[in-house]
């Protein structure tokens, strides 16, 4: 088969290093890709984004499957075009999406068929945003309604914080249109948790659990970023929160998708807080988180292929899946300055030594002219290891970084031990 993945970063890289493994792909491809995709892939110069010339792109040199990993894609209903042309895709249609690209509307579904998340209200109005912040109090939560890189939550300690965080959203605009309405939320406390699920309309198929660490310093300090890390298995959910989930949100995620005539196809990430009255839902996304991806996938023993072609054929009950015991740590390392403004084309050293005991999947990088890799983004690499347990993980992740340099070279050192 000629697969073609739409993206270009850590998560795209791990899909591609996964099915490069594949005997059902005989070529890979990806748009626009990265410094490492290009060592497993070709990549195509077209924007994740641009819909019309990824599908003529894919109509044109025979695409037998795409693969369409990032969000806004798939929001943009990419997976709706190429079923137009005839090519078959991985990845929900808009109309499911949504469930990612509007907040609002989530928390809409959760309430109408009593699946747990936070107590909320939405708003369009900036005046009544605030007022009711002020009514709550703090800790309360602020979340741009669309699309926002990961990167549009407070969680406010204080109702000044949180009403800078409207005023920023509504009135600056800091993310857009995404941030024209907004979703105010209680803060719930407990242990977060990913679990990322293959979904076909129909059926669930829950993968290992992971957490992600979105702080972009130790200690849970500073500002939410895009992930700075993340483990695999989860030690806080337990074989007893998981049958709960199962029966309290997943299962009833994906009926209330089809009840809602939006069957989903692809993969739904369940954002939890393990909270003393039980698990709750915080967000839901339409795809495979990142980091989380890298540390999941890098515990799949199956082939990949296999999974996502069920996934679009509705076939998911017919799939025996296998993982790998033991755990996986991915560690990213960021440039400086990021999440806010950072530096770009930095050249990188030492990828070849820690590639010989871990992964080290790209995220921001690019082949300089002499073939060298440079920095190219905020999130450059997720440098992921497996253990037989999760220490083992975590130290491996560690000892393979420490190979690697790049000027402002950022990361935490607390991944997986808070």
């Amino acid at each position: 088969m000629n697969v073609l993945i739409v993206g270009g970063g850590g998560r795209e890289h791990a899909i591609a290093w996964a099915l490069s493994k594949s005997k059902r792909v005989d070529h890979l491809y990806c748009a626009p890709g990265n410094g490492g995709i290009a060592e497993l892939a070709q990549c195509v110069p077209i924007a994740a984004t641009d819909v019309k010339a990824v599908v003529d792109w894919a109509v044109g040199n025979r695409m037998d499957f795409v693969v369409v990993a990032p969000d806004d894609p798939l929001a943009l209903g990419m997976v709706d075009a190429l079923d137009a042309a005839g090519i078959p895709a991985f990845g929900p249609t808009a109309s499911a999406a949504i469930i990612e690209a509007s907040k609002s509307f989530s928390k809409t579904l959760m309430e109408k068929y009593h699946i747990p998340t936070a107590r909320h209200r939405t708003f369009t109005d900036m005046a009544q945003a605030l007022a009711y912040v002020e009514e709550q109090g703090a800790p309360i939560v602020v979340k741009a309604d669309g699309l926002a890189l990961g990167k549009g939550v407070v969680v406010a300690q204080s109702v000044e914080e949180a009403k800078e965080a409207v005023r920023a959203m509504m009135g600056d605009r800091k993310f857009g249109a995404a941030g024209a309405k907004v979703v105010i939320e209680e803060c719930m406390t407990g242990p977060e948790v990913t679990v990322l699920a293959f979904c076909d309309g129909e059926h669930i198929l829950p993968m290992p659990s992971s957490q992600d660490h979105k702080r972009a310093y130790d200690g849970n300090r500073g500002p939410n970023t895009g992930g700075m890390g993340a483990i695999s298995p989860s030690p806080n959910y337990t074989p007893e929160i998981a049958e709960r989930c199962m029966e309290e949100i997943f299962r009833p995620t994906v009926a209330a998708l089809r009840a809602e005539g939006r069957p989903f196809h692809g993969v739904i990430y369940f954002g939890l807080m393990l909270t003393p009255d039980g698990p709750k839902v915080v967000e839901y996304n339409a795809r495979f988180g990142d980091p989380e991806c890298q540390a999941v996938l890098s515990l799949l023993d199956s082939d990949l292929m296999e999974l996502f072609q069920a996934c679009r054929s509705g076939t998911l009950d017919q799939v025996a899946v296998r993982w790998k015991s033991g755990a996986a740590c991915c560690l990213v390392l960021a440039s400086g300055g990021y999440p806010g403004s950072y530096a770009k084309g930095y050249p990188i050293s030492g990828l070849a030594e820690a590639g010989r005991t871990a992964v080290v999947f790209h995220a921001g990088t690019k082949l300089g002219e002499d073939g060298a890799i440079l920095t190219n983004g905020g999130r450059v690499l997720g440098v992921t290891a497996t253990g037989a347990d999760l220490e083992q993980a975590i130290q491996g992740a560690y000892a393979a970084a420490s190979h690697i340099h790049f000027p402002d070279m950022h990361f935490r050192t607390d991944i997986g031990r808070v």
